[in-house]
């Protein structure tokens, strides 16, 4: 379809077209169902037909004549027109005085004549053309050419010609004879005639309809008119092409598929929003181009109120209105047609982010109903099954799955109270949710009923298993040698008496009623209860029947007296009689003895049992206790939800603040535990365990020599929001720092639980393992400790793990000699001692300075400056320096440097001495395995020991090689001294 054909559209047909086509777009789109494209199949037709009925007339092929195309042309006037109408309505196309008319090109007049007869309407152009030559200034020669080329191709349908003459006498007379003549030639089938003036012209049509050359009132600026004409053909095809963008764009609405996914849909909203937006601004844009050409259109009327017209102004006014009117109503319908759309897309948005809700909250109520299961256990203790209700509550606390659950639900309601188009979809998922909602809170709420029966029954086995417990001990610490006597059998009873009185109310009832009242949470610990309440029952029945013959006997104690041989002789008291009485007393006496020995070993096999029970409860509880630190508080550093709350020094800091808490954890949870219990009914032999896991419980070692650093993080951190919201979620009264300490305590505790076990299996299987397990663990505390002193050591250039293993470390008093130089610190030392802490390594001994550091707790542990290190292929010793048996020497370079070492105690002293000699002795040996006797004799390697003569002679005593003689290989001299006179630096 043409410029020309769009804007003489009369009805405004073809934007109405896209008008009623995006109508019918709004009217077929489902929004009901759950399709993903806009129409069902049959709708989608009827658009599509109607789509491709206007896609044929807007490409139908496009007039290539528009007043753009042909400005120059019509530039030239040889052809114009003014506006006017003839008295049927015919437009009047004047062409005036054009001398050159001749040179116009065929082309040129073809393009005007054709553009000039498309510009007027069909109604206008339908009554046909008034052609007015105006040829008064030429020759009959320019009449003739000028009526023959529009008779040879005028475009368009001719009412009437109307020929101005020359004026001139020959040329008018000429062009009468010659216009008869030739009048067939033309060929024209509309009548032509011929004028002489303009007064006859105004016979013909009327002067307001005529411009002011040809003798009319009409006012024409043809450079006005030329621009009107290219403005508003630029219009019109700012409309047409708006009207194919949003051809194009509602039929790909209409065929977009809706996205499965949030971010698909998001991005196919906003993709469809943005190119909205442009065309609106397109729209707008033309609407304001319409408007200012209407406002030029009509700006004479505008400066003059009484000025009229002409009825091509008229027509081009109507075509501008017109088009405005159809841009604005076609603008208005995509705006219908977009709210829906949009809407459809919205309400997909809000169905995919609610099936995400929903994916995610169902698998958070499957998280939390597994999660449930774990609280299946009813715990071994009271304070074990009080510890899992704790934690189930406060997980219950932290779900707020439920919370979500019951909003997802609500919000779906919502979407389907607002008609969308998914309702099929939600309306069960809404159901299903509330469902899994209302099972889970029923789950949680039967979970904390069985555990508060769980810790009924375990408070009861708890008072019962105490009361057994103190029985025990009260049949242990009843003296048997009191015992003996009449009173204090007596006594003994009556204790027992009334402890038993209070059975009652701590003994387990019936089994039968406690099994009907606590059926769904009975536990092993149960029977184990029950039977060690018949034994303690057993073991006061027998004491009772013991103590009832002690007191019934009422005899006075035996002194035991040896008689005289003489007595059995003269004595006239002694008879057979009085024999027998004498041997049964001392049967009976034998049978008590027996009989307080065998209670003896039972009360000692209780007391083992008592401190295995205790070894074994405090080991479960140590383990609840790390597993509560690590998952209050080790994993909520990882909860992105607690990330606010820690502060900046905190942050990637969890292996400095907990160690390797996580490996003791696992390590007794796993393997110490489930060892520890199989020893239960065995405690004699325990010790055996911990041989065996010795090695395991080195791991301490590590957790302790990072201590220091994780109590100072703890310092700087313990106010802060994130451990105070931990340890409220765990309801805990002391703070991650008590906690954090419990490790420390744990293999401190072993020695002393080893240490009873020993003193109750003496003489039992098992007890040299107790002893050696107790060394052990003793070594590993002392390693321990020195390790902590070790990494405190600063100032020292070198690896310390370069000097070997760690012997010993203590502080002690220090002086220094030096025989070449130093003579005034050689003076001054002998009066004013350095207090130095020394380290006692395999390879060297280091000398270092205490210093106490200001805090609190481990901040306020020692560190020590490194001052001197002696290297023990070097280092002789005098075990007995003069004037203090507390003192020994420590010397190198053949007592060129001196270091006299005071002692807190001899027996620190001897203890260090001893060490020393070990290490040196343990050097020599190795030197002699390599080197042959011949090779050591000429390398003069001596090894002597030098006794203190001198003092011995004065006290008098003898004096002998031997005197101080040592089990050690070395060979000792005078003066006590025991060093290497070689270079032993070359000694591995």
């Amino acid at each position: 379809m043409s410029v020309h054909e769009l804007l003489r559209e009369g009805a405004g047909e073809v934007p109405s077209r896209v008008m009623n086509t995006l109508s019918q777009l709004i009217q077929s789109l489902d929004i009901s169902g759950l399709s993903s494209s806009f129409t069902p199949t049959a709708s989608r037709k009827t658009s599509r037909t109607h789509w491709d009925w206007n896609d044929e007339i807007m490409q139908q092929e496009s007039s290539p004549l528009r007043a753009v195309n042909i400005t120059l042309d019509l530039r030239k006037r040889f052809a114009y027109l003014s506006g006017g109408r003839g008295q049927n309505g015919s437009p009047i196309i004047i062409f005036p005085e054009f001398p050159a008319f001749g040179e116009i090109q065929e082309r040129e007049f073809h393009n005007v004549l054709t553009y000039l007869t498309s510009v007027p309407s069909l109604s206008a152009t339908g009554a046909g053309f008034i052609l007015v030559i105006d040829r008064r200034q030429d020759r009959w020669a320019a009449v003739k050419g000028t009526l023959l080329r529009i008779a040879g191709s005028f475009p368009g349908n001719l009412q009437l010609v109307l020929v101005l003459r020359p004026t001139n006498l020959f040329q008018r007379t000429l062009s009468d004879i010659m216009f008869k003549f030739n009048k067939d030639e033309f060929k024209m089938k509309v009548p032509v005639i011929m004028l002489s003036s303009v007064t006859e012209l105004h016979s013909y049509i009327n002067r307001t309809q005529l411009t002011i050359e040809l003798g009319g009132t009409q006012e024409y600026c043809h450079e006005r008119w030329i621009s009107h004409r290219t403005a508003i053909e630029g219009f019109a095809l700012m409309v047409k092409s708006t009207a194919q963008i949003l051809q194009s764009f509602g039929t790909e609405l209409a065929e977009t598929e809706l996205p499965n996914d949030i971010q698909g849909t998001t991005h196919l909203l906003a993709a469809h929003a943005n190119r909205k937006d442009m065309i609106k601004e397109d729209l707008l844009l033309a609407l304001e181009q319409g408007n200012t050409l209407l406002e030029s259109i009509n700006e004479p009327v505008a400066r003059d109120p009484e000025h009229n017209m002409n009825q091509d102004e008229l027509e081009n006014f109507a075509t501008v209105q017109r088009l405005l009117s159809q841009l604005d109503e076609t603008e208005r319908a995509f705006d219908e047609f977009w709210l829906r759309h949009k809407t459809k897309l919205e309400q997909c948005l809000q169905l995919r982010h609610f099936e995400h809700n929903y994916r995610e909250v169902r698998g958070q109520l499957d998280q939390v109903a597994e999660r449930l299961t774990v609280f299946s256990e009813v715990g071994i203790s009271p304070a074990h099954a009080d510890h899992i209700f704790r934690e189930l509550s406060s997980h219950e606390e932290r779900v707020c799955v439920l919370d979500q659950t019951q909003a997802l639900a609500n919000e779906g309601d919502q979407l389907i109270l607002n008609s969308h188009y998914a309702e099929d979809s939600i309306q069960p998922k809404c159901r299903e949710l509330r469902a899994l909602s209302e099972e889970l809170s029923a789950s949680l709420q039967a979970r904390k009923d069985h555990l508060l029966r769980a810790m009924e029954l375990h408070r009861s086995l708890e008072r019962a298993s105490m009361w057994c417990d103190k029985g025990v001990y009260l049949l242990a610490s009843q003296p048997v040698d009191k015992c003996q006597s009449h009173d204090g059998a007596e006594s003994a009873l009556q204790e027992i008496e009334r402890y038993l009185e209070t059975a009652e109310q701590n003994q387990l009832t019936d089994p039968s009623n406690i099994y009907k009242d606590y059926e769904t949470v009975i536990n092993q610990e149960l029977r184990k209860v029950f039977q060690k309440q018949v034994s303690v029952q057993e073991m006061f029945e027998k004491r009772r029947i013991s103590l009832k013959k002690l007191a019934a006997k009422q005899t006075r104690p035996v002194q035991p007296v040896a008689p005289r041989p003489e007595a059995f002789i003269k004595s006239p008291l002694s008879s057979p009689g009085k024999s027998r009485q004498t041997t049964s007393r001392q049967t009976t006496s034998r049978q008590i003895t027996s009989t307080s020995l065998s209670e003896e070993d039972e009360n000692l096999a209780i007391l083992r049992k008592h401190v295995m029970n205790e070894l074994l409860e405090t080991e479960r509880a140590y383990v609840e206790e790390l597993l509560c630190v690590l998952q209050g508080y080790a994993s909520e550093m990882d909860n992105p939800a607690m990330s606010s709350l820690i502060p900046a020094p905190l942050q990637n800091k969890k292996d400095v603040l907990f160690g390797n808490m996580p490996e003791i954890y696992h390590f007794h949870k796993r393997t110490f535990l489930r060892e520890l219990e199989e020893y239960q009914d065995s405690p004699e032999l325990v010790g055996r365990c911990f041989l065996e896991r010795m090695t395991d419980l080195q791991i301490y070692e590590k957790y302790c020599q990072n201590k220091p650093r994780s109590e100072s993080l703890w310092r700087q951190c313990s106010d802060c929001a994130f451990f105070q919201e931990c340890q409220k979620k765990l309801e805990h009264k002391l703070g991650l720092d008590s906690y954090l300490l419990k490790p420390v305590q744990r293999i401190t505790k072993y020695q002393l639980l080893l240490k009873e076990l020993l003193k109750y299996s003496k003489g039992c299987e098992g007890s040299e393992d107790l002893q050696e397990a107790l060394t052990s663990i003793l070594g590993i505390l002392k390693a321990v400790n020195d390790s902590m002193h070790l990494i405190a050591i600063t100032g020292y250039d070198g690896h310390l793990g370069d000097l070997g293993r760690l012997l010993m470390q203590g502080s002690f008093s220090v002086w220094t000699e030096h025989k070449k130089g130093h003579a005034k610190v050689k003076d001054l030392a002998r009066f004013k001692p350095m207090q130095r802490h020394l380290f006692l390594h395999e390879k060297a001994l280091l000398f270092c300075k205490r210093r106490e550091e200001n805090g609190e707790g481990y901040e306020k542990a020692p560190s020590y400056s490194f001052k001197q290190s002696l290297s023990m292929s070097a280092v002789g010793i005098t075990e007995n320096a003069k004037g203090d048996n507390k003192k020994f020497e420590v010397w190198c370079n053949s007592r060129e440097e001196v270091y006299i070492v005071q002692a807190p105690t001899t027996e620190v002293k001897t203890t260090w001495v001893n060490e020393i000699r070990k290490v040196l002795t343990t050097q020599l040996e190795a030197y002699r395995g390599r080197v042959s006797v011949t090779n050591l004799e000429s390398k003069s390697l001596s090894s002597f020991y030098e006794g203190d003569r001198s003092m011995k002679e004065k006290k008098g005593e003898p004096s002998s090689p031997d005197a101080n003689s040592s089990s050690s290989p070395k060979t000792k001299g005078e003066g006590g001294e025991l060093y290497n006179n070689v270079n032993l630096k070359a000694i591995p």
